[in-house]
């Protein structure tokens, strides 16, 4: 499989990935075989399957403990930051601001109050996907495998809960269920749940904000309901 764009930085995301190792995950994920980050390029091996989106494997429980385990072995510490939280939130402000007359201003003012209602805590961070959702799994005669890495970086770990939160997930109790048996773990500490509540409202602005830029209204008014649930205590994973 070769990728290769001169402007996206997914790809150096991407090949950042690959070149900091994925440990436990061969045969499940792809193999860099070549990478130019300069020039835009990179190699993987080809992983077969088929992607799960939009197939009779998305509404499966075993999908998701599948999904959850892999998730655990992709979520090696690689240290802790104490300035994560700090500059997500700064982001999440300036998204705000880009947010004005897309939502009502009571929910701007709620959004700014829990924005800035977030502890900056020191965060464990690990390799996280950034989109980790069926669109990037594949199946294979029973056995799920995980592909685009192009919006990975080190973050906390309960970033790759949120779009699975307001997806998949919602409403889904033994699909939940199912998730976290293979992951092994729940948002349960205050240094996860502080991280949650900001990376949920960092995404749902961020949904709403780059939804109406590339004239998504479908997608914008999703944007709109995760943005309603975060403000009303969205607990997908109760502890």
């Amino acid at each position: 499989m070769v990728k290769a764009s001169g402007t996206s930085h997914h790809i150096r995301r991407e090949i950042a990935a690959y070149s900091r190792g994925l440990p436990g995950l061969e045969g499940n994920v792809p193999v860099m075989l070549q990478a130019a980050p300069d020039a835009g390029l990179l190699v993987t091996r080809y992983l077969p399957g088929a992607v799960v989106s939009g197939t009779p494997a998305e509404e499966d429980p075993e999908t998701y403990r599948q999904a959850g385990e892999l998730l655990r072995l992709l979520h090696q510490p690689a240290g802790t930051s104490g300035s994560y939280l700090k500059s997500l939130t700064i982001r999440t402000t300036s998204m705000l601001e880009r947010a004005h007359g897309l939502l009502a201003r009571p929910v701007l003012r709620g959004l700014a109050s829990a924005i800035a209602a977030v502890e900056h805590f020191p965060v464990v961070v690990v390799t996280t996907h950034g989109d980790y959702q069926p669109r990037n799994w594949l199946h294979d005669d029973g056995t799920i495998r995980v592909i685009d890495f192009g919006r990975a970086e080190l973050r906390p770990w309960v970033h790759d809960l949120v779009r699975l939160g307001h997806q998949q997930l919602l409403g889904q109790p033994g699909l939940t269920a199912s998730f976290h048996a293979g992951l092994g773990r729940l948002v349960a500490t205050e240094e996860d749940r502080q991280s949650w509540r900001l990376e949920n409202l960092n995404q749902a602005v961020g949904t709403v904000v780059w939804a109406h830029h590339v004239g998504d209204r479908d997608f914008e008014q999703q944007g709109v309901r995760m943005v309603e649930r975060v403000l009303d205590g969205f607990e997908p994973y109760p502890g």
